[in-house]
């Protein structure tokens, strides 16, 4: 009879045992479950903050690239005026050099004019007419050049009037683009701030491997849609059919499913209740 009490006694603690050891299966498989459910809830919210500053940056649309532009387009109309003037300073210091080639030339033909009435012999005949013909040659060359630098600053403040005013032109522009900008900023900035800290906040509560994963998709996304809830039985990035199997598996928050057609990580009707924004 004892022998019988104590395998009854046996069966009873395995028993006992095997419910312990499924309630702590149970606990895990919970604890799993709540894990990869907040993993998600932090995901799907990152995601939700993400596309509000997206719809931010759309309604600013091409505005600041535009400003941006333009301020680059003025910074280079003002170098090219500031370099036109550099060169024209440059050229008329060139032409007073000239004009004061040409007064020694002449002085030195006048004098050599002089001192070939005088010559006593053919050797010093041709040697002063060779510098006076090289005298002539020199102030040719100068005027030659005082005339094409003449011309090169006539040019050039041609283009000064041009480019001042296309200047003033762009800086209107820019003065309209820069207050619409402005008036956008100062819509949406408080808004946008508010949630570029919310993003930062909860990016610090996902690991760092759903994070790289979840900018990297964004990126990849014409729409800027990582996270996306499955919706009619379909990928709500890429439309394509979620199998029965998939969507169970979704629905059960034991692991993190991505679309096999776009990569996109997929969520359920329950995770995107659970999201108050």
């Amino acid at each position: 009879m004892a022998k019988k009490t104590d395998n009854s006694t046996e069966e009873y603690m395995e028993s006992d045992v095997n419910v312990s050891n499924r309630r702590l299966q149970d606990d895990a498989d919970e604890r799993l479950e709540l894990t990869i459910e907040k993993k998600l809830l932090a995901l799907y919210t990152l995601q939700q903050i993400e596309s509000q500053i997206d719809k931010i940056k759309i309604i600013r649309g091409e505005l600041p690239n535009e400003v941006q532009d333009l301020e680059d387009e003025i910074a280079g109309l003002e170098t090219r005026v500031d370099k036109l003037i550099d060169e024209i300073s440059e050229l008329e210091t060139n032409i007073l050099s000239y004009k004061t080639a040409m007064k020694d030339s002449a002085a030195l033909i006048k004098k050599y004019d002089e001192q070939i009435k005088n010559v006593r012999n053919n050797r010093e005949y041709e040697s002063l007419s060779k510098e006076i013909e090289f005298q002539n040659l020199e102030s040719q060359l100068a005027e030659k050049k005082m005339k094409e630098a003449i011309f090169a600053i006539e040019m050039k403040k041609n283009l000064i009037e041009e480019s001042n005013g296309q200047l003033k032109e762009r800086k209107v522009d820019y003065d309209i683009k820069n207050a619409e900008l402005k008036d956008i900023i100062d819509e949406t900035e408080k808004e946008e701030l508010n949630l570029v800290k919310r993003s930062e906040d909860i990016q610090k509560r996902v690991e760092d491997r759903l994070l790289t994963a979840f900018k990297r998709i964004r990126k990849n996304a014409r729409n800027g849609l990582a996270v996306v809830q499955i919706e009619r039985d379909a990928c709500g990035g890429c439309f394509n059919k979620i199998p029965p199997q998939h969507q169970l598996d979704i629905r059960m928050h034991k692991k993190i499913i991505v679309c096999e057609y776009c990569g996109r990580i997929l969520v359920d009707k329950a995770i995107v209740e659970a999201v108050n924004l």
